[in-house]
């Protein structure tokens, strides 16, 4: 697994593990906002000189647990998929301000993500995911209109789509991503890697640049 810990830029405690594992069990909230990075409980080998909390010298261990911190406004996506590139390109030209990052779903680094969301890459294969926040996530026609709503004006208004009930979103989302391979293909890799210059907004950068 890409050991990596993202930089702190909050001055708040990092939260014990009990108390991540009380905010993880609660119910997820799609509106929710985090500003700031949160933490998912990682098992790394005891070698991994990226740690937060380096083991006592005096301690012999294999492996241990520890929080390990996760960016905020974060899309996980379909990295095969021209469609989903086509979006995810427009959503980088638009986003003026660089709020949102990405992740191929197909990338390691994507593994503490739905770690914490409790799913699985076939589920984000199915319907993207925006993860805002330690327990607020959402996917699908929400997710993406959630991705919407941190763009600047004009952009931003669309997301009002969300007034319109889920079911009926998701249904017309679903649709396309059901046809999505079967109108515009499937590549081999990522198909960030042919357009090198919008890496620098992928989570997972290091781990693509080494493919």
């Amino acid at each position: 697994m890409l050991r990596r810990v993202f930089p702190n830029f909050s001055n708040r405690t990092t939260p014990s593990f009990s108390s991540f594992s009380r905010l993880l069990s609660s119910s997820h909230s799609s509106s929710k906002n985090v500003a700031g990075p949160f933490v998912v409980p990682a098992v790394v080998d005891s070698d991994d000189e990226e740690t937060l909390n380096p083991p006592p010298s005096s301690a012999v261990l294999s492996q241990q647990v520890i929080p390990r911190l996760l960016l905020p406004r974060v899309v996980v996506y379909d990295g095969v998929c021209h469609l989903c590139h086509r979006g995810v390109k427009w959503v980088i030209n638009a986003d003026r301000d660089k709020k949102i990052k990405f992740c191929c779903v197909q990338s390691k680094a994507a593994e503490p993500y739905l770690t914490a969301c409790g799913l699985e890459r076939k589920d984000v294969l199915r319907r993207l995911l925006f993860v805002e926040g330690l327990g607020s996530y959402s996917q699908g026609s929400t997710a993406a209109l959630r991705v919407l709503s941190y763009l600047p004006p004009p952009y931003s208004a669309l997301s009002i789509l969300l007034v319109v009930p889920t079911p009926i979103r998701d249904s017309v989302y679903d649709y396309i991503a059901n046809n999505r391979y079967k109108w515009l293909g499937k590549a081999e890799s990522c198909l960030v890697l042919r357009e090198k210059e919008l890496l620098e907004r992928f989570i997972d950068w290091e781990e693509l640049s080494r493919k």
